[in-house]
């Protein structure tokens, strides 16, 4: 079994900001922070999102996991699948992650965003905001996505009903210098979600 690999992609400054009129003393310096987990449908990155969440919150912090179906849902409605329409969705999530993450709360995302250019676009965002960012690629090799296939999207694609899959018959560009690379073929749910608590760890982030 390999261990995940983990690649310091940059060093993060956070702006120190003035306590809320309800915030104590101790809130106000929680850091919080945006975990971006990208990678093909069914990597993984939901299942892992979720099991470090509930990690998160047993050690007391605030944690909101940003799930790709429901922001399609309530807040990219009436988006497609094109290039322009997978930027904007990108953008909206990041701009509300980047807000959650300013205000003391671990944002997780598992988000394909199979654009380099989008995925760049919400880190400097975060940048300029001096918010923490953290990317995980959950590098799933696309034949073991396809066997679980979670949400039946890969066989309605091999069966015609379908098309414009990401990594199957559309791009997917794979994170050159990701913050954390994930093999989950190798490794439990929980030790995929401990290989990102050790990285939030290690950033002094979690």
């Amino acid at each position: 079994m390999r261990a995940a690999r983990m690649t310091a992609h940059q060093t993060f400054q956070t702006t120190p900001r003035a306590p809320l009129p309800h915030q104590t003393p101790q809130e106000t310096h929680v850091t919080g922070a945006t975990v971006w987990l990208t990678g093909l449908p069914s990597a993984g990155k939901t299942t892992i999102a979720h099991e470090l969440a509930r990690t998160l919150r047993a050690e007391g912090r605030r944690v909101e996991v940003l799930d790709g179906d429901e922001i399609r849902e309530f807040l990219s409605a009436g988006l497609g699948f094109s290039r322009d329409d997978r930027h904007t969705n990108v953008q909206r999530i990041g701009f509300v992650a980047e807000l959650l993450a300013r205000n003391g709360v671990l944002a997780l995302v598992p988000v394909i965003a199979p654009f380099t250019d989008s995925r760049e676009a919400v880190r400097k965002r975060h940048q300029t905001g001096g918010t923490a960012y953290l990317e995980v690629h959950v590098a799933t090799p696309v034949e073991v996505c396809s066997v679980r296939d979670v949400k039946g999207l890969y066989a309605k694609q091999a069966a015609g009903e379908i098309s414009g899959l990401t990594g199957v018959d559309d791009p997917y560009e794979e994170p050159e210098s990701p913050d954390l690379r994930i093999e989950s073929q190798d490794q439990t749910v929980q030790e995929s979600a401990a290989a990102v608590h050790a990285l939030l760890t290690e950033r002094g982030l979690a």
